[in-house]
């Protein structure tokens, strides 16, 4: 593939900042995610709790969101959290060098997200119990700033038959995007879980739906086969579930499986710009 020239390259990011300027003009033009969400007879119930989220103070929440774009950073804050009484650089040190984890670990202790002791490091603000409301927050920052989205997360309703946490929900271009999160292997993840998540998209009915595994293990051995056996339980005629490219698919362009692999933002900017196309 030929190499972009400066002029090439300047004019790609002037295309993306029009099509970012644009989304976020729709936007303002289309009836607000509320809206969108009481004209299906949702209510907000609660919504984006602080409690078990591990994001620093507003002075640095621009820095670690670009941080959150890298996927050694994110499983290492995994660790941090698995060992936040008290960690060793050896302790966090499973998925990248010594020398990457000791640039984390200064960042971390420099925005007072840690503290160093003569034992070790503790998280500042505990317990923890999951990283899954960070990466919830970080895909609804993701949505708000790079696809000029209005988003919300960590969502619930009061519904009478289908229960459960909505992850991410936006507005995008007047439509509605829904994004499971799930910041666990695809192993850990079970048919319940996915059974869960269709029932959600059949009663909210967005435009689209993700399903969204913060991993960069193959998604067909084992995820793919679980949608292929709920969906078959649903209709005696299932729709395939089927492969765009390397580990993302898509359900009728309107669910779409994807993974972490090269980034979540590239993964999720395919699968929107697939079910624009389609529709």
């Amino acid at each position: 593939m030929a190499m972009l020239d400066d002029h090439d390259a300047e004019e790609l990011t002037f295309l993306r900042d029009e099509v970012k300027r644009l989304r976020r003009t729709l936007n303002e033009l289309a009836p607000p995610l509320d809206m969108l969400l009481k004209r299906r007879g949702f209510r907000v119930y609660k919504k984006e709790p602080p409690d078990d989220l591990l994001v620093p103070d507003e002075p640095f929440r621009d820095g670690f969101y670009t941080g959150l774009h890298k996927y050694s950073f994110r499983l290492f804050l995994r660790d941090v959290i698995k060992h936040q009484d008290r960690f060793t650089l050896e302790e966090v040190t499973r998925y990248s060098t010594a020398r990457v984890i000791r640039t984390y670990i200064n960042y971390l202790r420099d925005i007072r997200m840690i503290k160093e002791g003569a034992a070790g490091y503790t998280l500042s603000h505990r317990p923890i119990t999951s990283f899954g409301p960070t990466l919830e927050w970080y895909v609804a920052e993701l949505l708000r700033r790079e696809f000029g989205a209005e988003a919300l997360w960590g969502v619930k309703f009061r519904r009478p038959n289908v229960g459960g946490d909505y992850d991410v929900l936006a507005k995008l271009d007047g439509s509605l995007l829904y994004v499971e999160v799930k910041s666990s292997p695809p192993k850990q993840v079970t048919d319940s879980e996915v059974t869960a998540f269709l029932d959600r998209v059949q009663d909210l009915s967005p435009e689209l739906s993700v399903f969204l595994m913060d991993t960069e293990l193959r998604m067909k051995d084992k995820l793919v086969p679980m949608f292929e056996q709920a969906l078959a339980k649903r209709s005696s005629d299932p729709p395939a579930v089927v492969r765009i490219e390397r580990e993302l698919f898509h359900i009728q362009d309107r669910i779409f499986i994807v993974n972490a692999k090269e980034s979540i933002s590239r993964n999720l900017e395919r699968a929107i710009s697939r079910a624009r196309v389609a529709r």
